[in-house]
């Protein structure tokens, strides 16, 4: 509840926090999550016992009142607030959607040995919403913005759902042009470097003893991009990583495998091109495709989106500005890829 009483261009609201929040969820440790907020937001805020006095503009003051909503909404999911949690909420409300913070910061899509796997920002649930309704979703974004993470939770939710009888995991090992024979060891040592992160974010969705298992009767299959070719891939959640380093054929031939009852995810960066100069990336050839294409949508994600270290998301920022302010004609991918390349991570 709260009294607003107005003069002088200044609101005043009092916001009274329920009884049953906890106010150290609300305000942080040490009062971090209150510090945030006013560093952020142009209002005083007083707080005693469960009341939280806010004075400022009206708009800011606006914002701040609905701010503690949303944390309060947040609480009351048993979700744990943090300062990441405190200046997403923020961003949200800075943007202006119509969709609440707390709706979608409480998205579960996952949970697996006590950890929930959510979106974490507006783009990233408006990715998993897109997931659900379409047999086709392309995630195209800069390092970091989980759309990779988040299509393989929605496969494992899938299979485990029984939506689906088996998830393909795939990516093109462009960086040995895929002639892998040229390379020492095993098939399985020449492509595991590869596939590696894909490996990795199964084990934080699956009991990792399982993971054999499913391996060997085929339930899970990673594998790289040029054993798709040939296949019919029926009742399957496949996965397509790092699309930007596959040609415009390898595009094609990876989408047409799609067979009844399956889902695609198309996940990669059009930044980080890998291919050789004068190769164009398949994946920028195919939204010029299939944009509009009944059953298929293109997801973007920015470096708003990131949600590793917070300093990943100001370096993806620096560097788009970067190469905002040095674009100038190029051939095909060929200079950009280049360049790419040695910001790879």
């Amino acid at each position: 509840m709260t009294d607003a009483p107005q003069h002088a261009g200044v609101t005043k609201h009092v916001v009274v926090v329920p009884h049953s929040i906890n106010m150290v969820s609300v305000l942080g440790p040490g009062d971090e999550h209150l510090a945030l907020i006013e560093r952020d937001f142009d209002a005083e805020i007083h707080v005693r016992g469960n009341r939280v006095t806010l004075r400022g503009e009206p708009a800011e003051v606006a914002l701040v009142e609905r701010l503690v909503d949303e944390l309060v909404a947040i609480i009351r999911t048993g979700q744990g607030v943090t300062t990441e949690t405190v200046e997403r909420v923020a961003g949200m409300l800075r943007a202006e959607t119509n969709e609440r913070p707390a709706e979608v910061l409480s998205l579960n899509i996952l949970s697996n040995r006590g950890r929930t796997i959510r979106p974490k920002t507006l783009n990233q649930k408006r990715y998993v919403d897109s997931i659900d309704e379409h047999t086709i979703t392309f995630g195209i974004g800069p390092a970091g913005t989980g759309k990779t993470y988040l299509a393989m939770a929605k496969a494992v939710q899938a299979l485990q759902a029984k939506q689906v009888t088996r998830i393909i995991l795939t990516r093109p090992a462009v960086e040995a042009g895929e002639r892998l024979g040229y390379l020492p060891g095993t098939l399985s040592e020449k492509i595991d470097p590869y596939l590696r992160p894909l490996y990795d974010a199964l084990h934080d969705m699956v009991d990792p003893e399982s993971i054999p298992k499913l391996l060997a009767a085929g339930t899970v299959e990673v594998a790289p991009l040029a054993y798709m070719r040939g296949r019919t891939l029926n009742d399957a959640f496949i996965i397509l990583d790092e699309a930007q380093n596959t040609s415009p054929e390898q595009m094609k031939m990876f989408l047409t495998r799609l067979g009844f009852g399956s889902k695609i995810v198309v996940t990669g960066d059009v930044t980080q091109i890998d291919l050789p100069g004068g190769t164009r990336s398949g994946l920028k050839v195919v939204e010029e495709i299939l944009t509009g294409v009944e059953d298929v949508v293109f997801n973007r994600l920015t470096a708003q989106d990131v949600v590793r270290h917070r300093l990943v998301g100001r370096i993806v920022a620096a560097y788009d500005v970067y190469d905002a302010r040095d674009a100038g004609p190029r051939s095909a991918d060929g200079p950009r890829a280049h360049r790419s390349q040695e910001r790879r991570s």
